[in-house]
């Protein structure tokens, strides 16, 4: 059996939606798929996309081809988590700055009222 790992089109007319998919290669592309890694929305702005991506090297690792727009879904995927990995450890080794809580005014430093 020759699995391949490809998009699935699912929405409405003009609005369509993806869902990656690892499947049979000679499964229908709205038929039968063994599992679901991730989602891809072309529509939406910014990162429009989530990947398993151990699900993904596993199935790679046992043979499963990639299709060409899965292929670069999994290099921006892998390129986003090395850059939010080296965004987190640089604001681990950053200093944190404590802030100091409020003074509150004592007794002895308020000035006294005039009692007439």
């Amino acid at each position: 059996m020759a699995v391949k790992v490809r998009l699935r089109r699912m929405g409405n007319a003009n609005t369509p939606f993806y869902r990656v998919i690892v499947a049979d290669s000679r499964s229908p592309s709205k038929g039968r798929f063994i599992e679901t890694i991730g989602w891809y929305d072309p529509k939406l702005e910014g990162v429009n996309f989530k990947l398993d991506v151990e699900r993904l090297d596993y199935w790679a690792s046992n043979g499963a081809q990639l299709s060409d727009t899965v292929r670069s879904l999994a290099n921006k995927a892998k390129r986003l988590a090395k850059r939010t990995v080296a965004a987190s450890a640089v604001e681990a080794a950053a200093p944190v700055e404590e802030t100091a809580a409020p003074e509150v005014a004592s007794e002895e430093t308020q000035p006294a009222t005039a009692e007439a």
